[in-house]
């Protein structure tokens, strides 16, 4: 497997990942029109033409036989351009002494604090690739990346996690509350969404807090969980150092994680080495390895270690990474023992 930046000849395989994906990934619309614009747009990302604010890193993972079968990216800055929504948890305090009342009330208010942040986002690996290390080639790869070319990225790094919702895209979340101010779908919404239309937001939403207490107990389970798939994409999150800071998703109520960009354990732990071909032994530690290319970026994972400064992989790993020996690539180990670095 190697992780790449998107073409315009992916587009097949993109609609039909967004297809399988189904409802609430956002980032992701299984219409044509808009994933070719959005796949246009990265080409232009990555010969950088375009500003920081409409920067969109959006790679792709591709098996031996060419086929597209994951995606993830990058967004240089949300909200810059039209502001990005979140609700963010709070609490108020309904206490009377006189009564011996003394109740905190969780609260739900609309915010825009994130615009301007970076955001890791369209992360989707399809079912049957879901096995060995793809998954986390899949997510951290964008680490290296960010680590590579720090400057394009702001300070910290959210991740808005996709939220609960049944087979038949039904949000607890956005039938308790999204549902009474919109009175649409949520994969309606949702769809919108995806497609650019975000006037409709601002338009509808509630412009006070919301008393969580009122809404059904489904909607409030709901906040700040994540869809059963992407629990293993916010578990790898986690271990990358992100958490849940108090905002979730304002449709379907899924946490939005942060991180400051230097303390992402790939950032931090990630070395610059130069590239050995030779055999490495057979209980090689698994390494993310990428070539430090930007528009001919490839990145992968494979067996092998460090020997005076260099980092020895097989030929194979070379050939897929398109380097040769004495080439310089930056790699991190997928064991966090602190000794990856040189």
């Amino acid at each position: 497997m190697i992780v790449r930046p998107v073409q315009a000849a992916d587009l097949d395989d993109l609609l039909a990942l967004a297809r399988s994906a189904g409802s609430g990934l956002t980032t992701l619309p299984a219409d044509a029109e808009r994933l070719a614009h959005r796949v246009r747009w990265a080409e232009k990302t990555f010969a950088r033409d375009v500003e920081r604010a409409d920067a969109d890193y959006l790679f792709v993972m591709e098996d031996d036989a060419g086929q597209v079968v994951g995606i993830t990216g990058l967004a240089g800055a949300v909200g810059l351009r039209e502001p990005w929504y979140n609700y963010r948890l709070g609490m108020t305090l309904s206490a009377s002494p006189r009564l011996g009342i003394h109740r905190p009330i969780k609260t739900l208010s609309l915010a825009n604090d994130l615009c301007g942040l970076s955001e890791v986002c369209s992360l989707f690996l399809h079912a049957d690739h879901r096995i060995g290390l793809n998954g986390k080639l899949l997510s951290k790869s964008r680490f290296l990346f960010l680590a590579e070319f720090a400057s394009l990225f702001s300070e910290r790094i959210i991740a808005e996690m996709r939220g609960v919702s049944d087979a038949d895209g039904q949000s607890p979340f956005w039938d308790g509350l999204g549902r009474h101010f919109f009175t649409m779908p949520f994969a309606r919404a949702d769809y919108l969404t995806g497609i650019g239309n975000k006037s409709f937001i601002a338009e509808l939403m509630p412009k006070f807090p919301v008393y969580t207490c009122f809404l059904p107990e489904a909607a409030q389970a709901a906040i700040g969980r994540v869809h059963p798939n992407t629990e293993p994409a916010l578990r790898l999150l986690m271990a990358e150092g992100f958490s849940h800071r108090g905002y979730v998703d304002i449709f379907d109520g899924g946490a939005v994680v942060e991180c400051e960009t230097r303390a992402i354990r790939s950032v931090r732990e990630s070395g610059v080495y130069v590239l050995a071909i030779g055999t490495p032994p057979t209980r090689a530690q698994p390494f993310l390895i990428y070539n430090r290319g930007f528009a001919n970026c490839r990145m992968t994972c494979a067996p092998a270690h460090v020997a005076s400064g260099a980092l020895v992989v097989s030929q194979t790993t070379a050939s897929r990474l398109a380097l040769r020996a004495g080439d310089q690539v930056r790699a991190v180990s997928l064991i966090s023992t602190g000794d990856a670095k040189p």
